[in-house]
């Protein structure tokens, strides 16, 4: 598939992957520093949401 990814496509891709993965990680550790269960919980969904965001563009490359 990435052979049909233009160059400005895959740096738009590459973009969003690492705006993606920094957002997970700092989501990560909202959710493991946070002493509210709640909001640690919910810190934990969102960062699940941008692995799987930064999963789904990772295949894009595959």
């Amino acid at each position: 598939m990435a052979d049909n990814i233009s160059s400005k496509e895959l740096s738009m891709i590459s973009q969003a992957l690492t705006c993606e993965g920094l957002l997970c990680k700092k989501a990560r550790i909202y959710a493991n520093t946070l002493t509210d269960a709640a909001l640690a919980e919910c810190m934990s969904g969102i960062a699940d949401e941008h692995e799987a965001r930064y999963n789904a563009l990772l295949n894009q490359l595959n």
